[in-house]
């Protein structure tokens, strides 16, 4: 009789139940996880960021781009607003596949810090000078309210920082794992209904806090708005601080942690508190200090500070800032009011003491050194000595008398800077793209002058705010998330067959700027996409049947919510 091989259960012992496994460390410091998990977090431990300066101003400038050292080139350098340019003639399809040396230029991509977006003549000359003389006439207005050159070398910058300090600007932080520039209203001390200037709090944190090395190594970048009013992409960032009038207390403002877009979006929340303006620099340096200590560091993905606040909540995240950073507790506070409809400050607006400012629109924030030289000639000549640059690629004129004002917009117009611009121009943003940006997919700010320019010839007389935002890739630079229609650059299929240049579509989208608006990300439809060339007359025909179809007074946001998918492709 065959006995069978196999054994039975009883044949061997039972294995040992396993322990339970440990959670994965993140990185984090307050945890004890101090040693680097990914070579972002090693080259910020081997030398701090900001010592990089140094070496640029003493080595590298005299000895030229061969000379740098790639963790300096590709890791540091951004601290002081430097990125290499992405070298002309890589299409978008060997973006992801190429390496860093075989994307980049020998030149820079450098942004100049302009906190609170606040620009005085003798600044916007100087800035116009560098952009001529050593950008190959270059600038761009970001929607961080940056100015953004291109064609830099790395021999010039000692000379670039001489000018720029000589009269108060700075790159120091513009780009980096770090506290990047401070949005701010465009309109601060001027507005009539700002009852709180925050500037003042803007200067304190920008002189305590930008360039010290206790906030030089952070997770990941750092972002924040500070704005009386509802003027600032505010539920985008880091931390934003709206202001509010307290009944017991007066004006001070609400503090809102943990937005971010690109592809993993998260919308800030409020912590419901009320800070008076002594105490911002003191708040905001307690978040940006649990954020150091807190933030996770293992993964890139997961560094930005929206993922510790989804996992904490508002409420532990508050009580930590309260015990362990500030040590005492806030006061609770009401939100803000925010206005009957979104502001944008593009027109003609009377300011407090009387005079007028006028916002105007260059065509997606691209300008050039020669513009803002004529810009600067015009603002002086009608008498002002203050220039705003705003989140959304757009430009203000401070201080201009009532009589002078209607000169000055057609002095802008003639500069290529519209004051009363096509609902089109006014609304339409676009990243760096592919010119220039080593992450981009696709063309962008070019393909926005070509939209903008179709539309304000089929629809001119448009009569709705409709934003759009064109990005190269999906990190989310132009914010499309939040926009009325946004476009992600990627490539698609054309009508041959071959892979071109194009757009996955995200409809309805906006953040909360607006009595009624709910703040929420785009609709995304399955396959709703447009080749780049196809665009415009997409845009068009969504534009058009929006105006046929809408309600009295209902925005592109809710139209796209209440019809069929059909009318959206």
């Amino acid at each position: 009789m065959a006995v069978s091989s196999t054994p039975t259960r009883s044949d061997h012992p039972a294995p040992a139940a396993r322990a339970p496994r440990r959670p994965r460390g993140e990185g984090q410091w307050a945890l004890g996880h101090r040693e680097p998990l990914n070579p972002n977090e090693r080259i910020k431990k081997d030398d701090d960021p900001l010592n990089v300066r140094d070496r640029i101003e003493n080595i590298y400038a005299h000895r030229g781009f061969a000379s740098i050292d790639p963790q300096d080139l590709r890791g540091r350098f951004r601290w002081w607003g430097l990125y290499t340019q992405r070298k002309a003639g890589i299409d978008g399809g060997r973006t992801a596949v190429l390496e860093p040396h075989e994307l980049e230029d020998e030149f820079f991509m450098l942004r100049v810090r302009v906190d609170g977006g606040q620009l005085n003549l003798a600044q916007l000359r100087v800035v116009a000078d560098i952009s001529r003389e050593f950008a190959r006439d270059t600038a761009d207005i970001t929607d961080r309210q940056n100015i953004q050159y291109h064609w830099i070398r790395v021999e010039d910058m000692p000379e670039i920082w001489r000018r720029l300090e000589s009269v108060g600007l700075q790159t120091t932080e513009a780009c980096g794992d770090c506290p990047r520039i401070v949005l701010g209203s465009p309109v601060a001390g001027v507005a009539r209904d700002e009852l709180l200037d925050p500037t003042p709090a803007i200067d304190e944190i920008v002189r305590r806090y930008v360039g010290d090395k206790a906030f030089s190594n952070l997770p990941r970048k750092f972002k924040t708005s500070i704005s009386w009013l509802v003027d600032t992409p505010y539920e985008a960032n880091d931390i934003a601080l709206l202001g509010v009038d307290h009944p017991e207390h007066g004006p001070g403002f609400d503090v809102w942690v943990g937005g971010g877009l690109s592809t993993n979006p998260m919308l800030a929340k409020r912590l419901g508190v009320w800070v008076p303006l002594h105490e911002v620099p003191d708040v905001w340096a307690g978040v940006v200090g649990i954020f150091r200590d807190y933030g996770y560091r293992r993964l890139r993905n997961r560094a930005r500070l929206k993922f510790l606040v989804a996992d904490w909540g508002v409420e532990r995240f508050r009580e930590v800032l309260e015990k362990e950073y500030l040590g005492r507790a806030l006061l609770d506070g009401p939100a803000a009011e925010l206005p009957a409809k979104p502001v944008d400050h593009i027109g003609v607006h009377p300011q407090r003491d009387g005079a007028n400012y006028v916002g105007a629109a260059p065509v997606v924030g691209r300008v050039s050194g020669t513009q803002l030289a004529q810009l600067a000639d015009v603002v002086e000549a009608h008498g002002s000595d203050r220039v705003r640059l705003t989140p959304y690629q757009k430009l203000l004129v401070l201080d201009v008398a009532p009589e002078r004002t209607e000169s000055l917009v057609t002095a802008l117009r003639g500069i290529g800077l519209e004051a009363r611009p096509s609902a089109w121009r006014r609304g339409t943003m676009a990243c760096t793209g592919i010119e220039f940006c080593k992450l981009a997919i696709v063309e962008t700010k070019r393909r926005g002058e070509e939209l903008v320019a179709r539309l304000e010839e089929r629809l001119r007389d448009f009569d709705a705010d409709i934003s759009i935002h064109l990005n190269g890739c999906p990190n989310a630079c132009a914010r499309t998330q939040v926009a009325d229609i946004g476009l992600k650059g990627q490539l698609v299929v054309g009508p041959d067959g071959r892979q071109v240049e194009g757009f996955q579509v995200h409809l309805g989208g906006g953040l909360g700027m607006a009595a009624g608006q709910t703040a929420g990300f785009g609709r995304k439809l399955r396959g709703l996409k447009t080749t780049a060339d196809d665009l415009p007359e997409y845009v068009e025909r969504l534009a058009r049947r929006y105006l046929a179809g809408r309600t009295e007074g209902e925005t592109f946001a809710r139209w796209v919510i209440r019809v069929d998918e059909e009318e959206l492709r």
